[in-house]
């Protein structure tokens, strides 16, 4: 018996989502896979990526499939060198969603600390062929933090304003865990950068709505969930995601508890009196879980 068929074994029966429509599946990864194009659904093994494809929304994971950091809890790949960009990659992300019909789509990206502006220019570009192409498609972005360089803090705020600046649906980036977790999961990111993404883009245009997300199970607490929860309010972030952390392999964390349903939603009930006017908690929820659904 292998790992990943034990721990599958071992999974809470309410981690046993539904792989969705055999032929949502099959379309949209002969699309992409023609193109030499990614997404993070099918990178990242996403347990709702069935479900998406038939609501026509997908997240595409731009600059190629080897990230410059090493999380320790991400599927992505690493500590490979990063491939160079594909200048037709912009296009062919454009294609795939008017090929696909796909009336909201995320646009989602490795760290790529390599690149002079750690690829801010990127989402611009690729946004920009989407419209050209289907312009009733909504785009959000779930960017890294684009943190790097000599100036490093103002970097990261102009990097981010250039992204802002294409005025996407909604702005996305993921906190990923409580502040005491962030060394041991995340590796390469950092607390407070992830809450200036956030602030910047607050700052550079108040209308964007911008959103984070969390997985739980990594041995947070109840009181750290809900003064990250604060964090977040308090650099003005409107939407949310709470969902369980699942082991990929056994090179990344071990889960250190399986929250229950009910606790996802009552942390879900606790972000609402917050003030978060858009919240997604659930054992199965990811980061792009309905994000084409309005508040």
């Amino acid at each position: 018996m292998t790992s990943s068929t034990r721990d599958l074994i071992n999974l809470p029966p309410w981690l046993r989502p539904s792989i969705g429509k055999a032929s949502e599946l099959s379309t949209v990864q002969r699309i992409v896979k023609q193109r030499g194009i990614h997404t993070i659904c099918e990178e990242g093994r996403c347990p709702n990526r069935g479900e998406c494809y038939s609501n026509k929304t997908a997240t595409f994971l731009l600059m190629g499939p080897s990230c410059t950091r090493a999380c320790a809890f991400c599927q992505v790949d690493k500590g490979h060198a990063p491939m160079p960009l594909d200048p037709d990659e912009p296009t062919k992300v454009a294609e795939s969603v008017a090929l696909l019909d796909l009336k909201y789509v995320v646009l989602t990206s490795v760290a790529r600390d390599d690149l002079p502006d750690k690829g801010a220019g990127w989402f611009v570009k690729t946004m920009q062929a989407i419209r050209d192409r289907t312009p009733d498609t909504q785009i959000e972005v779930l960017t890294p933090d684009f943190w790097g360089g000599d100036q490093a803090a103002a970097q990261q705020r102009q990097r981010v304003e250039t992204v802002t600046q294409a005025a996407p649906a909604c702005y996305n980036h993921n906190v990923e865990t409580v502040r005491r977790l962030q060394d041991p999961v995340r590796r390469g990111g950092r607390y407070d950068r992830s809450l200036a993404v956030l602030r910047h883009v607050k700052a550079s245009n108040p209308t964007i709505p911008t959103k984070s997300g969390l997985m739980l199970g990594h041995g947070e607490t109840e009181a750290e969930i809900m003064e990250t929860l604060e964090d977040l309010r308090a650099v003005d972030c409107d939407r949310l995601t709470l969902g369980q952390y699942m082991r990929p392999s056994l090179a990344h964390l071990p889960v250190q508890k399986y929250w229950t349903p009910a606790e996802f939603e009552q942390l879900g009930e606790r972000a609402r009196s917050l003030g978060f006017a858009h919240v997604r908690s659930g054992p199965l929820v990811r980061s792009s879980y309905h994000a084409g659904e309005a508040p």
